[in-house]
Formats: structure tokens, sequence, C-alpha cells
């Protein structure tokens, strides 16, 4: 099920649209402008949130990394 959303546009952008609407269904093109969007925003909020948490967690000694990489091919 789908609602109505309306929206106000001045008069010449209603004007140009209307020379371009047997190309282009404009209900289609402004729909899928607002998922896309959306899913950009949602990005953007999971990206500040995964900062967030990492901004919150203890710093890692240096050589830490070089330690695990070293035990984990000494492994093999």
């Amino acid at each position: 099920m789908s609602v109505v959303v309306s929206i106000r546009v001045p008069r010449k952008l209603k004007k140009l649209m209307d020379e371009f609407r047997d190309e282009i269904n404009w209900s289609e093109e402004i729909r899928r402008f607002i998922e896309m969007r959306i899913k950009e925003l949602r990005r953007r909020r999971v990206l500040r949130e995964v900062r967030r948490i990492i901004e919150q967690l203890p710093e890692t000694p240096v050589g830490v990394a070089d330690k695990y990489v070293r035990e984990d091919r000494d492994s093999y």
C-alpha cells in the first residue's frame, strides 16, 4: 500500500518538467531519489555510530599488531 506525498515546485520548474513528461516518469524519478537519499543517510548514521563505538575502545599498545602477525605467521 502506498500513500500520497505532495510537494510544491516553482511554476517555472513545473513547466520545464512538463517538457520532458514523455521521457521521464517524474513520480518514479522522485521515488528513486528519495530511496537513494534515505540509503545514504542510513549509511552516514551507521558510520557515526561505528566511529562513536571505536572512539570508546581503549587504545592498543604500540607493537601489538606486529606481535599478532608474527604469532599468526609462526603458527603455520
